[in-house]
């Protein structure tokens, strides 16, 4: 019979977290796999944990004190979360539960040494593992003891690391609850950790398994190095064993104690392979059962594995899903679309509907399948020579995948390249008018669109939505607009490549290219000092922005004096970029038209960091620069041999580049007008939800595909478990960093630079824009919060179009990711902005305040002392 406070182990499954939390349920699941050995033991339930709770008022206040405090206010977090331990120890185990475990100990045999450990009904869950974060006691003995250690295992749902853990990643301390775990122990000869998936590549056909000799705690605590074996089909392919000179054993009377390992043992292997190849079987069997790699703690004992604690491996990156068991060589999207955080789930399938090629989702990112492109010579070279150019780190990456035997097939020439850059250039003429036609089209089909999207309402709506997702990619994938494109690009390579062959200067095109006609991304960023400088002459309206909170501020600012004409520049500047955001290609992310606020630190930077008429003088300077280096470059190249012929070409190519390069920007802003109005038409469509009672929130319909979307609107039933499932998955996924490379096996590659052209200590990267310049390091990961002043050198992650605001005011940039062609390294060529992109970690290597010297043209950063 299954007792309300008390469970055998073998009675519980993955289902039941909410009465066993997270490692009962995993444990009673482990106990049910044929052939896996897990110590006998009983549960203590959730509703005990409630009894006690219920016996201390107190408890609640101290829980609404201990959500208030900040996560990083250490200190109070630490006396609050003691406070609330002692108050749980001190409650006295009631009678009945007292009962009920003594029956359970009465089974399994009340004189036995038993393990007595947390089980929290939010930890080993598919998406945090909250490992560590409450505790286990070893070796316990006798019935009063264990009584006292399930308070402390209560209590240790409240040690300072579990409260911290949970604040960070928003999970309410009252919606968490604690059973507790009482097994029979284990003595072993040896225990350790296997992981089913290497944790440190991803590789999901790897496994290692760390081994030591006793219990497990020697190896948790970092008493020991451990052995160290890695398993590949079926076989150890690589090992290390470890000097182990300290282990950690039960004592006969209870507790455990730290011994010296006999001289002549301490470097024998505390596993044979044999027996690793067999713990990795097990592993196996135990990843098939819960569906997705696992951390596994086990023990050996006369030779064979108990298994004590199985958990997801919940830092490995998820792998698309292809249907097939071939190989796949997989590209970030994010990282060429500079937007690398996670996405919701219509957010995805939107960019999927409306992307040229085929993509596939996995752990909230988008990734490309290469595998084809890259298994014909005429492909592959051409993907690599293209991403060589955007982005060094995904060709070398894939470089690496195709360095190892037989993993990308190789197919005869079946998907044709695009000729080598500096080959011969699109054939479009050098003509202004073209760029002007272009942008008149997708303006003209923006607005088709706000006029016919209008009346389209419920199924109807989507139905027209898939309609216009074809004219959507028509517009992206017009022949014309990418002629112009090529164009651009294939000219700047060109300028680079000869100007450096011919001058021996590096990046010449960068000063070549500065205030280009026609760039919509810098004319935003200009157009942001022009309404500075409206408001700058207005010290009332300056003041009531250094308090704006609410979104609706813009009514209240007209009723300041000067507050009309500000809010008018404003508006106008909303109108023509409001649909612009960070993350913009996520059509759930919001635009700075829904919140404004956004703006405003930007633009009080302008304020106090610029005189009025900047805009205009900014463009002036840029245009004047590259009139005199195209000057400077044409004369020096006629001093050479053949210098009327090499000047006669550089002289084509700046026209060519100053032409088309500017529209670069251009189709990524049709795409998100387009957004903006496929949003509001999506929103409205929500709200009719919430008023007919569907939904609880308009933003739930964020966590649904679109096609789930749809499928809402026509029958008026929403899967409300499915909605909390996608919400849970996607904090997750935020915590993720995704790579650029991934295989199907599940490896991140990450590519290296492999250059020896910097000096020591220097962090690598791209570089995009030349110059070198020193200054103070400001890290910004919000552009919200960012505080600028004249001369800050802006550290990112990275930077999509709606940053460039922020670019008029900066001295220089650098980021984690980007490429030659991304979107802030076209804008910091615009402004003259030394820059280096593809800096690997550097938010975290460089610390806010720091200075710092970036080296633009060779592509490098130096942190100064």
């Amino acid at each position: 019979m299954i007792e309300r406070y008390v469970w055998d182990l073998r009675d519980a499954d993955e289902t039941q977290v909410a009465v066993v939390g997270g490692k009962g349920a995993h444990l009673g699941g482990l106990s049910r796999i044929d052939g896996v050995r897990v110590p006998e033991g009983f549960c203590v339930t959730t509703d005990a944990f409630r009894q006690v709770m219920a016996e201390a008022p107190s408890i609640d206040d101290q829980l609404d004190q201990l959500s208030r405090l900040d996560p990083d206010d250490r200190e109070a977090v630490r006396r609050l979360s003691a406070q609330v331990r002692r108050t749980i120890e001190g409650i006295a185990v009631p009678d009945e539960l007292a009962a009920a475990i003594t029956r359970a100990l009465g089974r399994l045999g009340e004189q036995a040494a038993y393990a007595v450990r947390s089980s929290a009904t939010a930890e080993d869950l598919p998406t945090a593992s909250f490992a560590g974060q409450q505790d286990t006691y070893l070796n316990v003995m006798g019935r009063t003891e264990i009584l006292r250690h399930v308070s402390r295992c209560w209590a240790s749902l409240f040690t300072e690391r579990a409260v911290s853990y949970r604040q960070r990643n928003g999970i309410d301390h009252r919606t968490v609850r604690m059973a507790v775990v009482v097994q029979r122990m284990a003595f072993p000869q040896a225990s350790g950790v296997l992981f089913t998936a290497d944790p440190v590549s991803g590789n999901r056909k790897v496994a290692t398994v760390d081994a030591g000799f006793g219990l497990g705690e020697a190896l948790v605590s970092g008493l020991v190095n451990p052995d160290v074996f890695t398993v590949r089909d079926g076989e150890v392919v690589a090992k290390t064993i470890a000097a182990k000179q300290r282990a950690v054993q039960a004592l006969p009377a209870g507790g455990t104690q730290e011994v010296a390992i006999d001289p002549q043992q301490q470097e024998q292997p505390a596993l044979t392979d044999a027996q690793v190849v067999r713990l990795v079987e097990l592993g196996r069997r135990i990843e098939a059962h819960f569906g997705r790699p696992q951390d596994i703690e086990w023990c050996l004992v006369d030779d064979g594995f108990r298994i004590v604690q199985s958990r997801p491996i919940t830092t490995l990156f998820p792998v698309p899903e292809a249907g097939d068991q071939e190989n796949h060589v997989y590209v970030s999207v994010g990282h060429q679309q500079m937007m690398t955080d996670a996405m919701k789930p219509l957010g995805l399938s939107m960019w999927q509907l409306t992307a040229m090629v085929p993509m596939h989702a996995a752990g909230g990112r988008l990734f490309v399948d290469a595998t084809r492109r890259l298994s014909s010579p005429a492909g592959r070279a051409a993907l690599l020579d293209v991403m060589g150019k955007g982005d060094p780190l995904v060709r070398d990456a894939l470089e690496t995948v195709l360095d190892r035997d037989d993993f990308v097939p190789s197919l005869p020439d079946a998907v044709p390249g695009r000729p080598a850059a500096g080959g011969a250039p699109a054939p479009i003429e050098n003509d202004p008018a073209v760029v002007k036609e272009l942008i008149e089209r997708s303006q003209a089909s923006v607005a088709a669109l706000e006029r016919d999207i209008r009346t389209r309402t419920g199924p109807e709506l989507f139905d027209f939505l898939l309609e216009a997702f074809d004219e959507h990619k028509r517009v992206l994938g017009d022949p014309l607009s990418v002629q112009a494109i090529m164009a651009g690009m294939d000219a700047t390579w060109w300028l680079n490549d000869k100007l450096q062959e011919w001058l021996g200067e590096k990046n010449a095109a960068d000063t070549l290219t500065l205030s280009a006609p026609d760039n919509i991304t810098s004319e935003m960023g200009l157009a942001l000092l022009d309404v500075a400088d409206v408001i700058r002459a207005r010290p009332e309206v300056v003041a009531f922005l250094k308090d704006v909170q609410d979104e609706d501020f813009l009514g209240e600012l007209a009723k300041v004096a000067g507050g009309a004409e500000a809010r008018d520049a404003i508006e106008g500047y909303l109108d023509r970029y409001g649909m612009r955001c960070v993350g913009e290609i996520d059509i759930t992310r919001p635009r700075w038209s829904e919140r404004p606020t956004t703006l405003v630190p930007v633009l009080l930077d302008n304020v106090r960091n610029f005189a009025p008429g900047a805009a205009a003088q900014r463009f002036e300077e840029g245009r004047r620069k590259a009139q005199e280096k195209e000057e400077d470059v044409l004369a020096r190249l006629q001093a050479l041999p053949d210098g009327d012929r090499k000047a006669d070409e550089t002289k084509r190519m700046i026209d060519r580049v100053r032409t088309f390069i500017g529209y670069r920007e251009y189709p990524k802003y049709g795409i998100v007008s387009r957004y903006f109005v496929y949003k509001q038409a999506l929103l409205a469509e929500a709200e009719r939800l919430v008023a007919a009672d569907v939904l609880p929130a308009k933003e739930d319909v964020f966590y649904l595909t679109f096609q789930e979307f749809h499928d809402v609107v026509r029958s008026h039933q929403v899967d409300g478990r499915l909605v909390q499932q996608r919400k849970d998955a996607f904090r997750a996924y935020q915590a993720l960093t995704p790579p650029r490379v991934l295989t199907s096996d599940g490896e991140a590659v990450t590519g290296a630079y492999r250059r020896d052209d910097v000096p020591a200590g220097a962090l690598v990267g791209l570089p995009v824009s030349v110059g070198t310049v020193e200054g103070r390091a400001r890290v910004v990961l919000d552009m919200a919060e960012a505080d600028l002043e004249a001369g800050d050198i802006l550290v990112t992650t990275f930077t999509d179009p709606s940053w460039s605001p922020l670019f008029v005011g900066i001295a220089g940039l650098v980021t984690e990711v980007g490429g030659l062609m991304t979107h802030g390294a076209v804008i910091a060529r615009e402004y003259g902005l030394p820059a280096v992109v593809g800096v690997a970690q550097a938010t975290r290597l460089i610390r806010d305040g720091q200075r710092i010297r970036v080296h633009g043209t060779d592509g490098y950063v130096e942190i100064l002392p």
